[in-house]
C-alpha cells in the first residue's frame, strides 16, 4: 500500500514518538490508516497519512476535544500511576472503537516461561513494602484490572517486553545514557554480577510495530490480553557482549547493594525493578499474539543484529553530557581499583 492509499480508518496514538511509537506510526500509515500523534515531540510528517500535534495527551480537556473526531482506534502509550487511569478510561471505551492500554511485561512475577496467564505481582507478592507503593508494575496491572472490570469489550491489554530502538537501549537497568553514553566515551559501567546469569527478554521495536498494528481493530483481540515480544532470550551476561562487541562497553561486575547505591543511591524503585524484574528469568511464550496476528517468530530480527542496526545510527554525540550517575560510578570505580 502506498503512502497516499486509505483504509477510510482513523487512528489516535497518543505519545507516539517513543521507543515504540516512532515505529507503530509509520507501520501503521502502511497498512493504510491516518494516523494522528500526540505527543510533546516537535515533529514535522513527511507523509499524508501522518499528523503530529504537540500537547498534552495527559490533559482530559485536551483528550476530550481529540476524541470529537471519532478514531476508530486509539493506542494509548502514556503513563498513568495513581487514580489517573480511573479517571480517563470511560472517556475512551465510549468514543472509539477499540482501545489499545499499554502495559508492561513487569506486571508478571516469576514465572518460566511467562503466559498471559502467568501469575501478576500485585496479586501474589507478600512483599506489603512493595504493595504500597504506586511501582510501575502495579499501577499497570491496577490499570488493567480497571479495564477488565468494566462493562466494556472493546479494549485490548498489551504487555511489551523491554523494548529497544534508537530511542531506548538497556542493560539489566542501566538506561541508554549512562549506558550507550558511557561505552561511547570509552568508560565503564558496573552491572550486578547476580543478574549476569539471569535470562532476558529484549525486542526490536520495529518487530514490536508489527505485532501492535495487527492487533488494532483486530476483533479476535477484543477484551484480552497480549504479551507482545519476542520469544529470543539471552542471559544479561550475553546481552552485555553483544553490547562489548558493537560499542566496546566495558563493564565490571560488583554487589549488587553496591550497584543500586551506584545507580540510584539505594532508591526504592530501583531496588524494585531489580529485584522483581531484571533478577526474573524472562522467558516469553508469544504464541498467543503470534496466532491472532498471524506473524511467525521467523519474522523477527534477531536480538543481536537488531542492536547493531539501531547503534550503527545513532547521531554522533548522542547521550556524552556527564550526570550524577557517571560521578558516582566513576569514583566507586577509583575507590575499589576494579
Amino acid at each position: 500500500m502506498s503512502q497516499l492509499e486509505t483504509n477510510g480508518k482513523k487512528v489516535l496514538v497518543l505519545g507516539g514518538t517513543g521507543a515504540m511509537g516512532i515505529y507503530l506510526v509509520p507501520e501503521l500509515a502502511a497498512m493504510g490508516y491516518e494516523v494522528k500523534v500526540i505527543s510533546w515531540d516537535d515533529v514535522v510528517s513527511d507523509n499524508p497519512l501522518i499528523t503530529y500535534v504537540k500537547a498534552n495527551g495527559k490533559d482530559i480537556d485536551c483528550v476530550k476535544e481529540l476524541l470529537k473526531e471519532k478514531f476508530d482506534a486509539v493506542v494509548d502509550f502514556m503513563i498513568y500511576p495513581g487514580n489517573d487511569f480511573n479517571e480517563r478510561y470511560d472517556l475512551f471505551l465510549q468514543n472509539t472503537g477499540h482501545y489499545i492500554y499499554l502495559s508492561s511485561y513487569r506486571i508478571y512475577a516469576d514465572d518460566n516461561p511467562i503466559t498471559e496467564d502467568s501469575p501478576r505481582l500485585l496479586d501474589v507478592s507478600t512483599d506489603q513494602e512493595f504493595l504500597a507503593t504506586d511501582d510501575y508494575s502495579l499501577y499497570k496491572a491496577r490499570g488493567e484490572d480497571v479495564l477488565q472490570s468494566s462493562k466494556y469489550d472493546n479494549w485490548t491489554i498489551i504487555r511489551p517486553a523491554i523494548t529497544y530502538s534508537q530511542r531506548r537501549f538497556q542493560l539489566v537497568t542501566l538506561e541508554a545514557n549512562n549506558l550507550v553514553g558511557r561505552a561511547l566515551q570509552g568508560l565503564p559501567v558496573i552491572l550486578p554480577k547476580e543478574a549476569l546469569s539471569v535470562q532476558a527478554t529484549m525486542s526490536w521495536a520495529g518487530d514490536v510495530a508489527k505485532l501492535i498494528s495487527r492487533l488494532v481493530l483486530n476483533t479476535k483481540a477484543f477484551r484480552d490480553r497480549f504479551t507482545v515480544a519476542t520469544a529470543e532470550h539471552h542471559t544479561w551476561g550475553e546481552i552485555a557482549e553483544y553490547y562489548k562487541e558493537l560499542i566496546g562497553l566495558e563493564y565490571v561486575a560488583v554487589d549488587t547493594e553496591d550497584y543500586l547505591q551506584v545507580r540510584d543511591k539505594g532508591a526504592l524503585y530501583a531496588k524494585f525493578q531489580l529485584a522483581y524484574d531484571r533478577m526474573f528469568n524472562r522467558v516469553i511464550d508469544n504464541s498467543k499474539v503470534l496466532k491472532v496476528t498471524g506473524l511467525k517468530q521467523e519474522d523477527f530480527m534477531p536480538l543481536k543484529r537488531g542492536l547493531e542496526k539501531e547503534l550503527s545510527a545513532l547521531p554522533k554525540g548522542i547521550w556524552s553530557e556527564r550526570n550524577e550517575v557517571w560521578d558516582r560510578m566513576d569514583d566507586y570505580l577509583k575507590k575499589t581499583g576494579k
